[in-house]
């Protein structure tokens, strides 16, 4: 039996490797594919997988997750397909890691330390790489025991230590916990002196800009869908978590609108609740946004898993960030201001990957799921399938940063020409009467659209303002 790798050690580059799970009653996992993310998952890493065990049962065994019996056909198909790396598509605690390494002789992962090496792989920015360090610390902080499985060694075979029996294993376990805790504190503060630059950034753009976010699963599309939207150069390609940074640009819709396009890193199933902390910041531009577009990827046998994962996730993530401004809100009512109340993006579910459909069956399944979706292909328009939808898709995004259309009268001063123009161009002209240094327009203009130009022209008056706030236009 071969002795097992070091757990320092989880890198699966080009090493032959045996996928494993047990499910479990309620466990949510593509039925059709199995192993599927799992074994995409392994090849981004590097690895090579030779071969997958299952086993259903009611509930994990306490040492091993998996039975005893099946541990053992493990070992046997790793020694006969020459494997020496195990991989399962769940989480581990770090006494089964040790005991299913010690019965099988091969390095064992579980699915977050896999998933944190791709994302070590694949971190370019500064702050991705802090955050990918700082989801290591902590995924590792508790299993450092378990790393030092010599310490019993050390202190006695009776386990009993007492003054005199602390080791040089035992002092080199304090520090390492030091070591770790002190770097985890000063990743901490260099991030969140990081993230507060980028909040303020945040809600600087959203107060000047309509802003939609791509949110969705990993490899979906999202960034051909931005490239192609805007002229954002994001890197795209073929493989899962291909981006782990948010990149935002101008969207121009035509007509003198544009909103502000961001694509952000995609979900996947099960993602590490330490790596979805971590990058809690990069998330905070699709949590604030003013329309989050859901690119999905029909056309994969798992399109319905992936989202239910990308909706749970959205969900999770804005029940944090409302109990947050829920603690601002009433903080700054006790203070005596009056803050405006946050509120969640509305969605729109863009099928993506249309083209490579054999049929247009899949579309109606989902329409009748989702009436209002768009069936999309995120490519460029130069072939016959490609570019369906993008023209709908611009007009669903335009109607959203107009808001529905009223009918005002408005007086504008002649010095604001900005806004003057503003009123010309992007809304519809139905009267006009000019005064000495004044103008008074009677247009049809989005509501959206309508308060976005108050905010900038104060000077300008609404006739029938307070109707309009009763209606719900204006704030």
């Amino acid at each position: 039996m071969p002795a097992p790798r070091e757990r320092a050690d989880i890198k699966v580059q080009a090493e032959r490797t045996v996928l494993a799970a047990v499910r479990l009653p309620g466990d949510r996992y593509d039925f059709a594919n199995p192993f599927g993310e799992l074994a995409e998952l392994t090849r981004q890493a590097g690895g090579v997988v030779v071969g997958e065990v299952e086993q259903r049962r009611e509930r994990p065994e306490a040492g091993t997750y998996m039975g005893l019996g099946k541990v053992d056909e493990l070992r046997l198909l790793c020694d006969e397909v020459g494997a020496t790396t195990i991989i399962f598509d769940h989480d581990l605690s770090p006494k089964q890691i040790s005991k299913i390494e010690q019965l099988t002789g091969r390095k064992v992962l579980d699915r977050s330390e896999l998933i944190l090496d791709i994302f070590a792989s694949r971190a370019t920015t500064h702050e991705a790489k802090l955050q990918v360090e700082l989801a290591q610390l902590e995924y590792t902080y508790p299993r450092l025991r378990a790393m030092w499985d010599h310490l019993e060694r050390i202190v006695g075979g009776g386990g009993i230590g007492g003054v005199g029996t602390r080791g040089p294993g035992e002092q080199q376990l304090e520090i390492d916990r030091r070591l770790v805790q002190r770097r985890k504190l000063a990743l901490q503060r260099e991030l969140e002196e990081i993230q507060q630059r980028k909040r303020r950034a945040v809600q600087q753009r959203n107060v000047e800009h309509f802003t939609v976010g791509l949110v969705g699963y990993t490899n979906a599309g999202k960034s051909t869908l931005f490239n192609t939207l805007t002229t954002g150069g994001a890197y795209a390609d073929d493989r899962l978590f291909a981006t782990l940074m948010t990149r935002t640009r101008e969207w121009d819709l035509g007509g003198g609108n544009a909103v502000m396009l961001s694509d952000t890193v995609g979900f996947v199933r099960d993602l590490p609740h330490n790596l979805v902390a971590s990058f809690r910041a990069t998330l905070e531009e699709a949590t604030h946004a003013d329309l989050l577009l859901i690119v999905l990827d029909v056309a994969d046998p798992a399109a319905e898993l992936h989202y239910q994962t990308v909706q749970s996730t959205l969900d999770s993530l804005f029940d944090d960030v409302r109990a947050r401004e829920e603690r601002l809100h009433r903080s700054a009512e006790r203070d005596g201001a009056s803050p405006v109340r946050w509120q969640a993006p509305q969605r729109v579910l863009l099928l993506n990957k249309v083209d490579r459909l054999a049929d247009n069956r899949e579309l109606l399944v989902w329409k009748s799921k989702v009436p209002d979706a768009i069936a999309i292909c995120a490519l460029p328009g130069k072939g016959e399938a490609t570019g369906v939808g993008q023209e709908e898709l611009r007009l669903r995004v335009l109607g959203a940063l107009q808001g529905p259309p009223i009918e005002v009268e408005v007086r504008v001063p002649l010095r604001e020409s900005k806004a003057i123009h503003a009123m010309e161009n992007r809304g519809q002209v139905l009267g006009r009467d000019y005064e000495t240094d004044a103008v008074r327009l009677r247009v049809r203009i989005g509501s959206r659209l309508l308060e976005q130009i108050r905010a900038g022209c104060r000077a300008m008056r609404v006739a029938g303002a307070a109707d309009l706030e009763e209606q719900g236009w204006a704030k």
